[in-house]
């Protein structure tokens, strides 16, 4: 079964609140780094694979994409995109991104932010995203970095009696699978994979790779949330940036 954790109404009440702050690890760590992959949006046709409220989107055509389609399994987040960041040259569609069939389309850039650790099969989506892709297109999406996904806990930083993080603990990374936390809501699933399969999985479909960031804190971020300063000793994302060729 497709999780669809932000249609719970106490997980989409407080996630919406927490994007509104500005003040995220989305703000000033995951986005800053996946837009710096971004060759270029100018009359570009954009597939947004898990687009959330459509800030992404609405992003892309201020920046020069001819026309974004946006994908989420979320109805609570797709009319809030429509009623927020909506454009004649956006559609939003309301899907699982397992089930999306577009037919006789290809786009230029397929990007996903945050949501392939939702996903259970990642071969099946790599698959279809070399599918939707031109020739030459790009695919850019970024992660839940594996070495915060592999522990089967979740208690991951290791202090000492005063409550000062010593070290983070790292266990089970060569365990893949289906990992439950606890965020605003209890049974929250995310997929656990190595770095190795993240790359090779893209390699072995016919895609190059073309960069990997492992994202610190913007300067605004770091005055605004300093605890972001830990970025630095073990990032919570990965951003990987890849060509499709045919």
């Amino acid at each position: 079964m497709k999780q669809n954790i932000y249609d719970n109404p106490v997980f989409f009440r407080e996630y919406i609140s927490l994007r509104e702050s500005g003040v995220t690890y989305n703000d000033f760590v995951e986005q800053p780094a996946i837009k710096s992959a971004i060759s270029t949006l100018k009359n570009k046709t954009i597939l947004d694979l898990g687009c959330g409220t459509g800030q992404f989107a609405k992003y892309c055509i201020e920046n020069g994409a001819s026309k974004v389609i946006g994908v989420d399994i979320s109805r609570n987040m797709i009319e809030q995109a429509k009623k927020e960041n909506g454009d004649k040259k956006i559609e939003y569609i309301c899907s699982p991104i397992e089930d999306l069939e577009l037919h006789n389309q290809k786009f230029d850039l397929i990007i996903s932010s945050l949501a392939v650790h939702y996903i259970e099969d990642y071969t099946k989506l790599i698959v279809k995203v070399r599918s939707l892709l031109h020739e030459n297109g790009e695919f850019i999406f970024s992660t839940e970095h594996p070495i915060v996904t592999a522990r089967n806990e979740e208690n991951n930083w290791m202090k000492d009696s005063n409550g000062e993080k010593l070290h983070w603990a790292l266990d089970n990374y060569q365990e893949e699978g289906k990992r439950e936390h606890n965020w605003y809501v209890d049974g929250v699933i995310v997929y656990h994979r190595t770095i190795s399969t993240l790359i090779n999985t893209l390699i072995d479909n016919g895609f190059i790779l073309e960069k990997i960031i492992e994202p610190q804190s913007i300067p605004s971020g770091l005055e605004k949330m300093p605890k972001l300063v830990n970025e630095r000793r073990r990032p919570s994302f990965i951003v990987i940036k890849s060509r499709m060729l045919r």
